[in-house]
C-alpha cells in the first residue's frame, strides 16, 4: 500500500510539475495567448491598410480623375490653358482652421 501511496504521489508531482513549468505549461499557454492577440491586432491593422490600397488602386485604374486629382495635389500639375494661382497669406493672417 505504501508502494501504491507512493507511486501516486511521485505521479502526482510529475504531472504538477509539466502542468506549471513543462511544455505547454499554464504560463507558457498565457504568453501565447497575449501573442496571438497582438499578432490579430497587426492583422485587422494590416487589412485596413489593404482595403484603403486597394480601393486607391481600383480608382487609378478606373477613372481619371483621381489620377488628375494626385496629379495635381501631389505634383502642382495644371492643364493646358489654366493659369495656376497661389495664395500667400499676409503676415497676421490666422492659419485656416478647421470647423468642428
Amino acid at each position: 500500500m505504501k508502494i501504491l501511496i507512493s507511486v501516486l504521489i511521485a505521479l502526482f508531482i510529475g504531472l504538477q510539475y509539466k502542468l506549471w513549468v513543462g511544455d505547454g505549461s499554464l504560463s507558457e499557454v498565457v504568453q501565447l495567448s497575449k501573442e496571438l492577440d497582438l499578432q490579430r491586432a497587426k492583422l485587422n491593422e494590416l487589412k485596413q491598410r489593404n482595403s484603403v490600397l486597394e480601393a486607391q488602386v481600383l480608382d487609378l485604374q478606373n477613372g481619371l480623375d483621381a489620377f488628375e486629382e494626385k496629379a495635381r495635389n501631389d505634383l502642382g500639375m495644371i492643364k493646358q490653358g489654366e493659369t495656376f494661382i497661389q495664395l500667400i497669406p499676409g503676415p497676421g493672417a490666422l492659419p485656416n482652421r478647421k470647423a468642428k
